[in-house]
């Protein structure tokens, strides 16, 4: 009996999270970086120090907020690059794939990867600033081990799999930040140049015998 409450306490305890989480997103979509734990209590319908006591603080709530979008881009990217097609084709489609989901919630991706100007202000907006880093090394350790198991770089592929990873994350972000900012070119535009500058290297390297192919 006791086994059987505790898990549905539990299951309890994920789904609300869930809703939190989805209230929050409410915020973040209409409010950006300006998010507050004041702004997001109330969209819940509960009082702050509940919100709390799911997340202990901004800092719990931005990291659950990040891994759970972290998480969607990338299924999006594995599909993608699992797509019946061309290496170029497939490259092109990864790209555009990250550049998409930060175009349709631009947002999201300033809360993420944004601080709010008046930050330091009571209950304005979340000190993301010095979270953004992991968000993206995490990015960068994710593609290195699709790199990995897809092709064959030698007897470095660990390393070469971990700089390559890491260097489409930040190929991505830089050029992804500055173009949503500027919009100077067009989406495809854009794929296509980042494309271009990944296909050297990318177009002559082997797939890794028995792996899935990149």
């Amino acid at each position: 009996m006791e086994t059987t409450q505790q898990a549905e306490q539990q299951r309890s305890a994920r789904t609300r999270r869930r809703q939190l989480l989805e209230a929050a997103d409410r915020v973040v979509l209409r409010d950006g970086p300006q998010a507050s734990m004041n702004a997001i209590a109330a969209e819940a319908g509960i009082t702050k120090p509940i919100l709390y006591r799911h997340f202990g603080d901004k800092g719990g709530l931005y990291r659950a907020l990040a891994k759970r979008h972290t998480d969607a881009l990338l299924d999006a990217l594995r599909t993608a690059l699992d797509a019946p097609a061309e290496r170029r084709r497939r490259v092109e489609a990864t790209l555009d794939t990250y550049l998409a989901a930060i175009e349709a919630r631009p947002q999201v991706y300033r809360f993420l990867m944004h601080p709010a100007e008046d930050a330091h202000l009571p209950e304005q907006g979340f000190d993301v600033g010095r979270h953004s880093a992991p968000l993206l090394r995490r990015l960068g350790e994710e593609l290195a081990k699709v790199i990995e198991e897809r092709v064959d770089l030698g007897p470095d592929s660990e390393q070469l799999s971990r700089v390559w990873g890491h260097g489409i994350v930040g190929m991505m972000h830089g050029a992804g930040d500055w173009w949503l900012g500027e919009r100077p070119c067009s989406r495809e535009q854009l794929v296509r140049s980042l494309a271009d500058l990944l296909w050297g290297r990318l177009a002559d390297v082997s797939d890794r015998a028995g792996g899935p192919g990149f």
